[in-house]
């Protein structure tokens, strides 16, 4: 018989693939071997996939704390003297915390490592998330249910967009979130308190603070509000900057922007129009 497709595979050609490794000796080969098999066929067809590595679904006997080597581990074995080719075009694993980050992410540089969302948590607890990992590394974010579950999915992913930009931190980002949802009369699934603490467990690492970066939010509805100044007195006001040459940036010959041609500036203004038009 015949293969049904030569060459690339038609339509998406984009596939997960799913470990998860148990410290089990045969069961952990096993799925290596059922890796390998899958690898070798999406290179001879062309097919571009990404790895997910997930923790233990079972009691493994490796102690929480050590976890984070475990996986790393498994990921550089499995990937080990495997052609470019035939690589995963990216990675998506639980964060384990900053150590075992940038120890993955410093080992190949041509890896992409990119984290798994888990459950939904309060708001800080995925700003932070994506913040933190973030900076020891990762490169791409997989949030399927914190975004799901957000009360406003547009402007929870716009705040991510934010704090990945460097334009505003985990914490300013939860107020303008709540300011968003205030000025859209959107009944928040917790109060500003709440969702400003940390309640993932994954993230109670002892980690330094950034500095903290100021972006203006106009018409913040938190900005003057007695809740809002409470709760972190020492927190600037936060606006979206917003410019008066609403159409500033490079544009197709349809009229849509043209990211290709523009500058770092030019990005930063089409951002703060397109904000503009959605939460002003």
């Amino acid at each position: 018989m015949q293969p049904r497709w030569h060459g690339r595979v038609p339509g998406a050609n984009l596939g997960l693939y799913s470990i998860t490794f148990v410290n089990e000796l045969d069961q952990d080969r096993e799925a290596l071997l059922w890796y390998k098999e899958f690898r070798e066929e999406a290179e001879r067809k062309g097919f571009r996939h990404f790895l997910e590595i997930f923790d233990p679904n079972v009691d493994s006997g490796i102690a929480p704390e050590k976890l984070g080597e475990f996986i790393n581990d498994n990921i550089l074995r499995t990937l080990a003297g495997v052609p470019e080719a035939g690589r995963p075009d990216f990675l998506k694993i639980v964060y384990h915390g900053p150590k075992a980050m940038e120890e993955l992410a410093q080992y190949d540089p041509n890896l992409v490592v990119g984290i798994l969302g888990g459950s939904a948590g309060t708001t800080y607890d995925a700003f932070k998330l994506i913040h933190d990992a973030q900076k020891y590394g990762a490169r791409v974010a997989l949030f399927g249910r914190k975004i799901n579950n957000a009360e406003h999915q547009l402007a929870f992913i716009e705040m991510l967009r934010l704090i990945t930009d460097g334009k505003i931190s985990p914490e300013e980002a939860v107020r303008a979130y709540h300011g968003v949802l205030q000025g859209k009369s959107i009944k928040p699934h917790r109060p500003l308190e709440k969702d400003l603490e940390l309640t993932d467990q994954a993230m109670s690492y002892d980690g330094s603070a950034t500095k903290r970066s100021t972006v203006e939010v106009k018409n913040n509805p938190l900005a003057g509000s007695r809740r809002g100044n409470e709760a972190d007195k020492a927190a600037p006001e936060v606006r979206l900057l917003t410019s008066t040459a609403t159409s500033d940036w490079p544009k197709l010959s349809n009229g849509k922007p043209d990211f290709s041609k523009m500058t770092s500036a030019q990005r930063q203004v089409y951002d703060a129009a397109r904000l503009q038009r959605i939460f002003g």
